[in-house]
């Protein structure tokens, strides 16, 4: 299990490469710099990650082939593992789920975006939800790292 996470500053953010590809035709989808900073607040160690941006078909491919799940979801992540202290891996979001979320759950497509890029970085860093415990510490996490980056909690109804 991952190190609890502590607020820090800027400076002392781990270097980081982050190569982002668009996917989809998708309005709305935030530009790297955006999805840079998001991932960079989420980050504990050095990374290497590509992030990538995809329709509902390539979405619902990649989700049946490593999930076995027949349905595009918005956020995939592949953690390569480490070597030499740098984390590898790939975070895919799905632009036509995240979208119809976001309308779904009365945020903005912003938030919603920052909010699955912060998810997928945690679960690359080993972070997960699947029991009770770990749910709460990754939900905890999100909530703070957003509120660092100025997003409401994404867990609560939209004001």
């Amino acid at each position: 299990m991952p190190m609890p996470r502590t607020a820090r500053r800027a400076s002392t953010r781990p270097a980081f490469s982050l190569a982002v590809q668009y996917a989809s035709e998708a309005e709305g989808i935030p530009q790297r710099q955006q999805f840079r900073r998001w991932v960079a607040a989420a980050l504990l160690s050095p990374a290497h990650i590509t992030l990538r941006i995809v329709d509902a078909d390539e979405g619902r491919m990649l989700n049946r082939d490593y999930r076995d799940k027949d349905y595009a979801t918005n956020v995939l992540t592949f953690a390569y593992g480490e070597e030499d202290g740098v984390l590898a891996g790939d975070i895919v979001l799905c632009a036509p789920v995240v979208e119809k979320e976001a309308r779904e759950q009365g945020k903005t497509l912003r938030a919603h975006y920052a909010h699955l890029a912060v998810h997928g970085v945690l679960h690359m860093q080993g972070y997960d939800h699947e029991a009770e415990p770990e749910a709460r510490e990754m939900e905890a996490l999100e909530v703070e790292i957003l509120r660092r980056l100025r997003f409401n909690n994404p867990y609560s109804a939209p004001e």
